[in-house]
């Protein structure tokens, strides 16, 4: 049975609106369809942040900013953020739920120029993830979900934490050296390259 259409209003979550419950499955039990039609839009949501940082990366194998190892940090988020989107999918399917095909957004980082509004971009989006997964577990528990809830919380919310704390430590030092918003590409972001051992230690 669906949920009410004012519940799922209350919910800042990216849900799937044109989500197809797959009614004959045999292994879905309690799984509620506003979790289901969360875990959806979330797993679209984790591939488009995978998406934004693989062009991060490309803008920084450019020859005009040449900064390899921030290109091959952004590179290994990307990767990291598209095995997270996977697991999420696997985990619906698990549960008997149903992924819908959507189109990718535009990463919208055509505009960065330089290290520190590239780090600001990521921060952004990864704090957006952590306030949507707790969302998410909060939701799943209110409707019922347990499973869920512990899933969210341990397998996606918990591994942010620490991605959020090395942005915040990146962004600080980025400033200290002398980095932009403006991003001309200076001594400071060639220091970070160089120096910032988080840039390529951060496995």
């Amino acid at each position: 049975m669906s949920e009410p259409s004012e519940k799922r209003l209350k919910t800042n979550l990216p849900i799937c609106k044109t989500h197809h419950v797959f009614v004959g499955s045999k292994v879905k039990q309690n799984l509620p369809a506003v979790v289901e039609e969360s875990l959806c839009g979330v797993s679209t949501l984790l591939m488009e942040v995978a998406y934004r940082l693989e062009a991060l990366g490309k803008i920084f194998e450019q020859d005009n900013l040449a900064l390899p190892r921030v290109a091959a940090f952004f590179r290994l988020e990307s990767e990291r953020e598209q095995e997270q989107a996977e697991a999420m999918l696997h985990y619906l399917s698990e549960r008997g739920g149903q992924y819908c095909n959507k189109d990718i957004k535009r990463p919208g980082c055509e505009e960065i120029c330089g290290l520190l509004p590239a780090l600001d971009l990521t921060l952004a989006a990864w704090k957006e993830e952590m306030a949507v997964m707790i969302e998410l577990s909060r939701i799943a528990r209110e409707q019922g979900d347990p499973h869920s809830a512990s899933v969210v919380k341990s397998r996606f919310l918990t591994p942010l934490v620490p991605k959020v704390k090395l942005l915040g430590d990146l962004l600080t030092n980025a400033r200290r050296v002398g980095c932009t918003a403006e991003g001309a590409g200076g001594f400071g972001e060639y220091l970070m390259d160089q120096l910032q051992e988080e840039l390529t230690s951060s496995a």
